[in-house]
């Protein structure tokens, strides 16, 4: 149990238990705060600064005022973590930790005069510094590596700020503080790739990747590659050859599973690591849902009709990490009552579904999704979700088994959903079986959106309303809105992704089309009638409301 659980608001006892807790772990007042009432930094911020009396300052605000970098010039501000702004009327000092008294009598120093102290939170503060620093180009990047625990290869252990302080192992810390980063940050993948110098991380946040740190010395990035197959259980010796592992860690009471890819580089090795957590998209306590995924209430409507059939196959295609086994989940909690036998084959099972049989795909021993497929047909299935279809063999088995009275969901790499027909036939599929199987196609892709705590309206150029393909007459409908970067979007302006759709529904119509064949033009345009909506079309209109930007729908989406 948290203190701030027993004892709350914020007061006496709360903030002197975090002045032990900081002396014993060697680290400041407001984070052994944020660790004992297990708040969020926001509100930890708002609750202090109602105690000491200071104003909060937001990012927003440190954009709009003007830096006083001739009083305290921009490497002293960074290596402070704190910033001067002069306004009209006075000297803006914004500090991260009210308790450091020391650093305001410095300020005051600096600023020759008694400035206004406001309190910001420290990620807000180094996202300003940080954009300042690139426009300035002053100084090299600052590496940004927070701290984690030690977790062996055998075990699950507890993430905490005691045990990070007890590692005595620099190369330990370096990779656990980079997890830790990583987790926060919401990170869906971890790329530590090694190269002439040492190694560089990155983290891929909304499904962009973005630099955070460099570590120089080549001994060092070949005993941080060592130590990540020594938590996957790989073979620190071999080097020549790709390796994939997994493990687990556990922070805050929840497991997390990870997934590591080793790939050897002309400078060493390289290493990915998938962060496999349900509870990013599921709160505690909570049941998965599409409506956890801000679909757009028509694509709710139309892929719930298609998850309710009794039997036939809905494909969900898509790039990698366009949330496509996310949606087959989504859909398979809401259906699943309890009254029908679900069964699913993954490679790997990323999150488990209660009620739910559950099968891992491990080709090593020989069990393919070709195999568990025709297995799972023999354990009296009214529902199969496949992972993923491959190869031939997959596919027709599990358009036999939506013909034979099964709903099969599933997924595939094409384009658009236009693309699946093609990808069929190039496995062999005769066209009029799988018509008759195929209830619908869904095509998806995640797009981010604007940062809603640092996000402004804007007035867009004419080459940007040209790349939208919109005249002025149509400007006035949208709401232009971009972010401008704080601490919450980590500087990208960009905060959390929705998912956008394109759902092809057949009708007898499209399956005569389909199965003669005929060119992708007509059927596209009998999709149109029949209410198909393009992801252009579905990215353009969350610029219209204000939730992307343009730059968005161009990265994510083509011209039709």
């Amino acid at each position: 149990m948290n203190l701030a659980d027993v004892v709350s608001p914020l007061n006496p006892v709360i903030i002197r238990h975090a002045h032990e807790r900081a002396r014993e772990l060697g680290t400041s007042v407001f984070i052994a705060l944020e660790e004992s009432t297990g708040w969020e930094p926001r509100r930890l911020l708002g609750e202090l600064a109602v105690c000491f009396g200071f104003k909060v300052a937001e990012a927003l605000d440190m954009h709009q005022w003007t830096g006083a970098f001739d009083l305290l010039p921009l490497p002293k501000a960074l290596q402070k973590e704190c910033a001067l702004f002069r306004t009209d009327q006075e000297i803006i000092a914004v500090i991260p930790d009210p308790f450091d008294q020391a650093l305001q009598l410095w300020l005051e120093s600096r600023a020759q005069t008694l400035p206004e102290f406001r309190l910001a939170l420290r990620a807000d503060i180094a996202t300003y510094l940080a954009q300042q620093e690139e426009s300035a180009r002053a100084i090299e990047n600052v590496d940004t590596i927070a701290d984690l625990t030690r977790v062996s290869s055998h075990s699950v252990e507890q993430l905490s700020l005691k045990t990070i302080s007890e590692d005595t192992s620099p190369i330990v810390r370096i990779v656990n503080s980079t997890l830790y980063d990583a987790l926060k940050a919401g990170a869906s993948d971890i790329h530590i790739e090694t190269g002439r110098s040492g190694i560089v991380v990155k983290y891929r946040i909304d499904g962009v990747l973005d630099l955070i740190s460099t570590i120089n010395g080549l001994e060092t990035a070949e005993q941080v590659i060592s130590r990540i197959k020594v938590m996957a259980e790989l073979d620190i010796a071999e080097r020549r050859v790709p390796q994939d592992g997994r493990f687990k860690i556990a922070i805050r009471g929840r497991d997390i599973d990870l997934r590591v890819s080793i790939m050897p580089c002309i400078h060493g090795e390289d290493a990915v690591i998938r962060i496999l957590d349900k509870h990013a998209i599921v709160p505690t306590g909570s049941r998965l849902t599409l409506d956890l995924l801000r679909f757009s209430d028509s694509d709710l409507v139309s892929v719930r009709r298609l998850a309710l059939q009794s039997y036939g196959m809905l494909l969900v295609t898509g790039p990698t990490g366009s949330g496509k086994t996310t949606t087959l989940y989504a859909a398979l909690s809401e259906i699943n009552r309890g009254h029908d036998k679900v069964v699913t084959i993954e490679d790997p099972v990323e999150y488990e579904l209660p009620g739910v049989l559950q099968i891992p795909v491990n080709e090593k021993k020989g069990l393919t999704f070709a195999k568990g497929l025709r297995s799972i047909l023999r354990h009296d299935p009214d529902k199969i979700m496949v992972g993923e279809i491959r190869d031939a063999e997959t596919a027709e088995i599990a358009v036999q088994s939506a013909l034979t009275g099964h709903l099969v969901l599933t997924t595939v790499h094409a384009n658009n959903v236009f693309d699946v027909f093609n990808r069929f036939a190039h496995m062999g599929i005769d066209p009029y079986s799988l018509t008759s199987a195929l209830n619908g196609v869904w095509a998806q892709r995640l797009i981010r959106t604007v940062c809603g705590r640092c996000g402004v309206e804007y007035q867009p150029t004419e080459e940007e309303l040209s790349a939208l393909d919109l005249a002025h007459d149509q400007a006035h409908e949208f709401r232009f809105r971009k972010g401008i970067g704080c601490g919450d979007c980590r500087g990208t302006g960009y905060k959390g992704r929705r998912a956008i759709a394109e759902i092809l529904t057949l009708n007898d119509h499209l399956r005569e089309l389909i199965a003669a064949k005929s060119s992708i033009i007509t059927i596209k345009q009998e999709a149109v009638k029949n209410g198909t909506r393009f992801l252009r079309q579905a990215a353009l209109d969350l610029v219209r409301q204000g939730e992307t930007t343009f730059e968005e729908v161009e990265r994510v989406t083509l011209r039709v």
